[in-house]
């Protein structure tokens, strides 16, 4: 009998469960798991600072504003993952984005379809700084 091998998934395929994860981890945000969630110098400057709760609710707004994204045309998803948004929040233009590492944080994942082998890290950004 020939030695079979797993075929890896159709394209199509992993395209569909990257954006499904992606999306999962966007509508968690508070709770990644071993994901992460990022923000630049700008953003935490455009907020303010939160510690004993100033501010709180500007984060929570920001947060909330990602997790509702739901703006995915062709120009904003061209590869149909949905990793990538761009909005506008207290007059700023910002960006969310995507990047997939390795678990360890170290290399880039071997593939961003299997969250085994993936810690997806999310961005949130001020366009002037991509």
């Amino acid at each position: 009998m020939p030695d079979q091998k797993a075929c890896p998934a159709p394209a199509l395929d992993r395209t569909a469960t990257t954006a499904q994860l992606n999306d999962s981890l966007r509508q968690n945000l508070i709770h990644p798991g071993h994901n992460r969630v990022v923000m630049t110098r700008g953003v935490q400057e455009l907020i303010g600072d939160i510690s004993l709760f100033r501010n709180y609710q500007a984060r929570a707004e920001l947060l909330r504003a990602i997790c509702d994204y739901d703006a995915f045309g062709p120009d904003m998803n061209p590869h149909g993952e949905r990793d990538f948004g761009r909005f506008e929040f207290c007059g700023a233009a910002l960006y969310w984005k995507f990047d997939y590492y390795d678990r360890a944080l170290e290399y880039g994942s071997s593939d961003p379809a299997d969250p085994d082998v993936t810690t997806r890290v999310l961005t949130i950004l001020l366009t002037s700084e991509y």
